[in-house]
C-alpha cells in the first residue's frame, strides 16, 4: 500500500478503513469479522482506521478497541471524531468545550488507547464559535490525549479561522465521482493551507461500486430517503453508472477499485468502508492502481462535475454541512 502525506507530516496509507458500517447502517454487525477484517487491512498495509463516537453510540470506537488490543495499536493511524451526540430524537450537534473534553476520554475508554492519533471535530455547531471547539481540541494536544487535528464537513472559511487557531491536519468531506462539490472551494483551500483532505463515502453509499443493479430499492432501505435515490434521479444516476463501470471494465478494473483509484489520483484519502475481509481487500488493490492522464480525461468528459442528479443529502441535513 502507498503511503501519502496529510497536513503537519502524518503520514497515512493511500487509501483507509471506514470503520462505522461495523457498528450500523449497514445490515446487522458482525463483530468478530469486523475484527478479522481490520486485521487483515492492518496486515494489507490500510492502517489509517476511521470511526467515530457517534457511530452505533460507541460500538464502532468498541470493535476497533478491540481489534487493536494485543498489540496492533502501534501499527495503526488512528482517527475519530466528536460532536455528534445520539439522543432519543435523532442527533444533536455539540461542539461545546465542556463537551470536548467529556468525549475524549470517552472514547479513549473505548478504543483502549492512551491517545487518538486524529480527532476531528464531526460537525460545526452553529451555536458556538469554531474557534471555542478547536482551542478545546488544541488543550487536548497538549495534554498529550490527541496528536492532531480535524474537521469534517466544513467550509473554507471555517476551515481557514479553526486553521489558525491550531493547524489543521485533514479536512473529511463527502468526495467521489458523484460528489464533486470539494472542488469548487474546499480543496483549493486545503491545499493552499497545506491541510489533507479525507474522502467519506467513495462510492457515494453503493452507487458507484455495482451494489445497485435497478431502481426498485427494498422499502426497509435507507438510501430511498437520499434524493440522488429518488424515484426521479436514480434512473438517470445509474445510467451515468453504467458508463463508469463500462470505461473501468475496458481496462480490466472492477467498479470499486476504479472510483478509489479516481479519488486517489485526485491526491485525497478515501477511507471506503467494509464489514468483510473480502470487501477490505478489494478496497486495498485498489492503492496499486495509477490511472493514466487519458482516462482521467475520459472521466470528465463521460460523467463531469455536476452530472449526478439530486442532493447527496436531504435538505434537514444538508442544513448541517457546510459545502462550500
Amino acid at each position: 500500500m502507498p503511503r501519502v502525506r496529510l497536513g503537519q507530516n502524518l503520514e497515512v496509507s493511500a487509501i483507509g478503513l471506514g470503520c462505522m458500517g461495523m457498528a450500523e447502517f449497514y445490515g446487522v454487525p458482525d463483530e468478530a469479522e469486523s475484527i478479522r477484517t481490520i486485521h487483515g487491512a492492518i496486515d494489507r498495509g490500510m492502517d489509517f482506521l476511521d470511526t467515530a463516537d457517534m457511530y452505533g453510540a460507541g460500538l464502532s470506537e468498541e470493535i476497533v478497541g478491540k481489534a487493536l488490543s494485543g498489540g496492533h495499536r502501534e501499527r495503526v493511524t488512528l482517527a475519530t471524531k466528536c460532536g455528534l451526540v445520539r439522543t432519543a430524537d435523532g442527533v444533536r450537534i455539540d461542539g461545546r468545550p465542556e463537551h470536548v473534553a467529556r468525549a475524549v476520554d470517552a472514547s479513549l475508554r473505548r478504543l483502549r488507547t492512551d491517545h487518538i492519533d486524529l480527532y476531528y471535530l464531526h460537525r460545526v455547531d452553529p451555536d458556538v464559535p469554531v474557534e471555542e471547539s478547536v482551542g478545546a481540541m488544541a488543550e487536548l494536544v497538549r495534554a498529550g490525549k490527541v496528536r492532531h487535528l480535524g474537521l469534517s464537513e466544513a467550509g473554507t472559511r471555517t476551515i481557514t479561522a479553526a486553521h489558525a487557531v491550531h493547524p489543521l491536519t485533514a479536512v473529511q468531506t463527502e468526495y467521489s465521482l458523484a460528489s464533486r462539490n470539494p472542488e469548487r472551494a474546499i480543496l483549493p483551500t486545503v491545499r493552499r493551507l497545506g491541510i489533507g483532505f479525507v474522502a467519506y463515502s467513495p462510492f457515494s453509499r453503493g452507487l458507484l461500486s455495482g451494489e445497485i443493479a435497478d431502481t426498485r430499492l427494498g422499502a426497509d432501505d435507507l438510501r430511498r430517503g437520499l434524493p440522488r435515490f429518488s424515484e426521479e434521479n436514480l434512473p438517470h444516476n445509474l445510467d451515468l453508472v453504467t458508463r463508469i463501470h463500462t470505461l473501468a471494465a475496458d481496462h480490466g478494473w472492477s467498479p470499486a477499485r476504479f472510483a478509489l483509484a479516481w479519488l486517489v489520483a485526485q491526491g485525497v484519502v478515501p477511507i471506503p468502508g467494509a464489514q468483510t475481509r473480502t470487501h477490505m481487500a478489494e478496497n486495498a488493490s485498489a492503492g496499486a492502481i495509477r490511472l493514466p492522464a487519458q482516462v482521467l480525461r475520459a472521466v470528465d468528459e463521460l460523467v463531469p462535475a455536476g452530472a449526478f442528479a439530486g442532493e447527496r443529502f436531504p435538505e434537514h441535513l444538508l442544513a448541517i454541512v457546510q459545502e462550500d
